[in-house]
């Protein structure tokens, strides 16, 4: 019983502390945190690039029929 006390005084203590911090607001993202943002975006988008070269080319060879070699027999 005793432990119960103790831990509804200390969830009704933490409570009062949640509450108090909900008025302020912050500014939001500045510019360095976008300019952050797109370097990343930068970096997927190029890394992209290659990979629709690769899955096209792969596409492409599973699709397209084999070539027929001719055998030169002597």
């Amino acid at each position: 019983m005793k432990t119960m006390r103790m831990l509804i005084s200390m969830v009704a203590g933490s409570a009062s502390v949640a509450y108090a911090a909900t008025g302020t607001q912050g500014e939001g993202a500045g510019i360095l945190a976008y300019f952050f943002v797109g370097f990343f975006a930068l970096i997927i988008v190029t890394q992209l690039v290659p990979a629709m070269i690769l899955f096209f080319g792969l596409v492409k060879g599973l699709l397209s029929r084999p070539e027929k070699t001719a055998v030169k027999a002597d």
